[in-house]
């Protein structure tokens, strides 16, 4: 049987359960961060791009709202990455969670006042260079997550970074379900990165047209661009998304194709722009049919993890 419960994933959050929710930017704010935490798991406030102000006001208001660890994503290309560190260092945030380039700066300033850094990583090499620098355990995503993505599938890249490193590894990419983490966790990691079905959750406050979308999702529902800008983008397939992939492939300079995707998946959250706005979500769309509460979602993950588990002991009587 696999541990759900009490393993060095929960251990060193200091969790019930071994489920992060993913930094989505623009959606992962302090209500869904909460309520993900308050149902046991690591809820994760995204920085993105937000205005300093707006972020600390985030932060504070989750811990209004829980008092169980939660944790902040910086997105490390983002104009706003500095703030959001000294705000993550003010606030003595429990854990960060980190994206979109290397984190040695974000390992070195945290980790003496206690931070607990978790980097997401895309190959065997990132994962390798992190855990030197000293990153507590890694974040092993895989190319069916939604928003900024690698190259390599997760079914693939979980089992070489567990060989790689002696930290835990957290599969993210195409988990939404409990046969996903007994999936994963069959592969090495020790506890799952989940963001698209948050997404369907009543705590969440993007736009109800955001959600429907997933839910309305089949298993080809998604598309990528922005690889000819090194930094490629799964969301859901639309006008917009089209309109991108086009100007890439008519080789339009990159300052254009930029201006497509600017500002849109804010246009998709706060206004359900189902033609214009960027729905980030993953491959796993098209396995959430409902939007529920967080801590029916994490229930569900939960027994379904092990009901699964135990029909893989039963198959191998």
């Amino acid at each position: 049987m696999f541990m759900f419960e009490k393993n060095r994933v929960t251990k060193l959050l200091k969790i019930k359960f071994p489920i992060i929710q993913g930094g989505m930017a623009w959606v992962a704010d302090a209500d869904l961060a909460a309520a993900v935490s308050n149902a046991g798991g690591l809820g994760v406030i995204a920085a993105g791009t937000m205005p300093s102000e707006l972020l600390e006001e985030q932060i504070i208001k989750v811990t209004k709202l829980t008092n169980k660890p939660f944790g902040m994503n910086i997105m490390l290309m983002s104009p706003t990455a500095d703030d959001a560190l000294e705000i993550a260092v003010k606030y003595r945030v429990p854990v960060v969670t980190t994206g979109a380039g290397l984190p040695g700066r974000i390992i070195e300033r945290l980790k003496p006042i206690g931070t607990i850094v978790m980097p997401v990583i895309a190959s065997v090499a990132h994962a390798e260079r992190v855990a030197k620098q000293g990153a507590d355990a890694v974040i092993a995503e895989g190319n069916e997550a939604g928003g900024h993505i690698g190259e390599i599938n997760t079914m693939v890249l979980i089992p070489q970074v567990a060989d790689a490193v002696t930290i835990p590894v957290i599969a993210a990419g195409g988990v939404a379900d409990g046969r996903g983490m007994v999936a994963v966790f069959a592969l090495g990691a020790e506890g799952v990165q989940i963001g698209t079905r948050f997404v369907c959750s009543t705590e969440c406050n993007v736009h109800d047209n955001y959600k429907q979308k997933i839910i309305n999702a089949n298993d080809r529902a998604t598309m990528v661009t922005g690889y000819s800008l090194g930094h490629p983008v799964r969301a859901l397939k639309n006008k917009m998304m089209k309109s991108f992939a086009e100007a890439e492939k008519n080789g339009l300079s990159i300052e254009e194709v930029e201006s497509i995707g600017a500002g849109k998946l804010r246009l998709a959250v706060q206004e359900g722009d189902v033609n214009l706005g960027s729905f980030m979500a993953g491959q796993s769309s098209g396995l959430v049919k409902k939007c529920e509460p967080v801590a029916s979602i994490i229930e569900d993950i939960i027994s379904g993890a092990k009901k699964q588990s135990k029909k893989i002991a039963e198959l191998a009587e």
